[in-house]
């Protein structure tokens, strides 16, 4: 193993261990009654799971079989549910710390338990509605006004279906389930903006097999996102072109008289890497074009480069808060939805899959149409 990835891993195990020290320690702390046996299976359960997830998603990666996706699928739910559990952990201690300053604290026999039981009794609601609404798909229907678009294009309807993730958790079932959805809609061409796949090890000709179903007249397009890259690309892009569908490395084609484009994510994680690619695919500035570029970065490059219309993914819009917070400090107004950089639009989806957790709280799965307009 390269010496970053083994820093990586080190590094999000100590994170995962301390935030499960500190909820195991905040129940002890605030939850009067456990005997001493209590106390000691709970603080065994808490070390067991500080480790799950790590080590789930490390088999995921070598091993595709039932076992390892049944436990896989339960360290991701645990994890969501520790985020929360952890959340709650920082509220209970601060907001006994204001009463204690505030003088509300007379009675803490009573007032700890109960502050302890609203607040993890919450958090444990937050991850039961979050594993509901992550299979709520919702689409978003935008109208798309391009400079200089062929009529030929007016009128028309394309889909995006960006993250969908498909490994140990999102199987062939969901994207069967997405193709369906797709499906019904007629789409004149299909954008695929990347992480079609999660990373992980798996049956990648079955998973993404359903996709034949899809004979949109103008295509289907795929460009890599971070996830087709944790490996060796060439097992993903077999994959999605044994599925019939067109993937765009590094390269531009034109589509009855529409400039379609994508690049790589390697490409686009580097400046200097992402002019190089843009460089090389002959725009016509002159003419519409639509850019497959997995996250919403580089918008100077590929504005100055001409292109009309950016479609991203990535951001997943956050998936939970609070991190919807941090999301949206990175990328700004591009986390989600249709903006503006200069002559360039771009439209960022929160994607119809999920990473981690197989949960959603404060965004949205959704599958986005398109009509030319």
């Amino acid at each position: 193993m390269k010496a970053w990835p083994a820093v990586a891993i080190l590094v999000i195990e100590v994170l995962l261990f301390l935030a499960h020290w500190f909820v195991y320690s905040t129940l002890i702390a605030f939850w009067p009654g456990f005997s001493s046996a209590e106390v000691a299976n709970l603080r065994a359960a808490m070390l067991i799971l500080a480790f799950s997830f790590v080590i789930a998603s490390l088999l995921a990666f070598r091993f595709y079989n039932f076992v390892v996706r049944f436990f896989y699928w339960i360290a991701a739910i645990w994890l969501g549910f520790l985020s929360y559990l952890f959340w709650a952990s920082c509220l209970v201690r601060l907001i006994w710390l204001v009463f204690r300053l505030v003088h509300l604290s007379s009675n803490p026999v009573v007032v700890k338990p109960l502050l302890a039981e609203v607040l993890y009794a919450l958090a444990v609601l937050a991850g039961l509605y979050g594993l509901v609404n992550v299979h709520i798909v919702r689409v978003r229907r935008i109208a798309i006004d391009l400079p200089n678009l062929p009529m030929s294009w007016r009128g028309r309807r394309a889909v995006m279906l960006s993250d969908l993730h498909l490994g140990s958790i999102n199987g062939v079932w969901f994207c069967r389930r997405m193709t369906s959805l797709v499906a019904s809609f007629h789409p004149d061409i299909v954008f695929l903006p990347g992480d079609l796949f999660d990373g992980t090890k798996g049956n990648l000709g079955r998973l993404v097999a359903p996709l034949k179903q899809l004979a949109p007249p103008y295509g289907i397009y795929f460009s890599t996102g971070n996830h087709e890259e944790f490996h060796s690309t060439a097992q993903y892009l077999e994959a999605v072109s044994g599925a019939g569908i067109r993937v765009l490395a590094n390269q531009l084609v034109k589509v009855d008289g529409l400039q379609i484009a994508g690049v790589f994510y390697h490409e686009s994680s580097s400046p200097l890497r992402m002019k190089a690619a843009i460089d090389g695919l002959g725009l016509d500035r002159t003419q519409a074009s639509i850019l497959l570029n997995h996250a919403p970065t580089r918008l100077p490059i590929v504005e100055q480069a001409g292109f009309s219309l950016q479609l991203s993914g990535h951001t997943h819009g956050g998936q939970l808060v609070p991190f919807t917070w941090l999301t949206s400090l990175i990328y700004g107004r591009f986390t989600f939805g249709l903006q503006r950089f200069g002559a360039l639009q771009v439209f960022t989806s929160t994607g119809c899959g999920s990473w981690g957790p197989p949960m959603r709280v404060g965004t949205r799965s959704e599958i986005v149409l398109m009509e030319f307009v």
